[in-house]
């Protein structure tokens, strides 16, 4: 294991691979603890603009490109920031259950499912993990 490629990707990919790293920590911390605190709307509020950089920045990263400089993924942080407006509205009016579904979708779909394909061979996070 060893960080050189993701240095060597620049600093954009560097940044979304560590505010992705840190929104999975974090989230998970968000999905067990109780919710409707303080720390949990504040952390959540710290989760939301993680994502939103991750999400944000992926329009500039073109390592697969299928239509032009985008592929699927882009259509993956599309639907994510449509989810954190969703998820932080929701919120905001006392859905809680509607809440709950979007950010857990959103954890699950834009962290563990992209985190997935991010690291599949050829892939910067799978030469950072296994090196080759």
């Amino acid at each position: 294991m060893t960080i050189d490629p993701l240095l060597e990707a620049g600093w954009l990919v560097a940044s979304h691979a560590i505010a992705a790293l840190a929104a999975f920590a974090l989230g998970a911390v968000q999905l067990a603890s109780p919710k409707g605190t303080l720390p949990h709307r504040t952390l959540g509020y710290v989760w939301v603009i993680l994502m939103l950089w991750i999400a944000g920045s992926s329009f500039f990263i073109y390592e697969i490109r299928l239509w032009g400089p985008f592929s699927p993924i882009h259509i993956l942080s599309l639907l994510t920031l449509y989810g954190l407006i969703s998820g932080v509205l929701e919120a905001r009016r006392k859905g809680i259950r509607e809440h709950r579904k979007t950010m857990f979708l959103l954890y699950t779909g834009a962290l563990l499912i992209a985190g997935f394909f991010a690291f599949m061979p050829g892939r910067t996070m799978h030469t950072v993990l296994f090196g080759i």
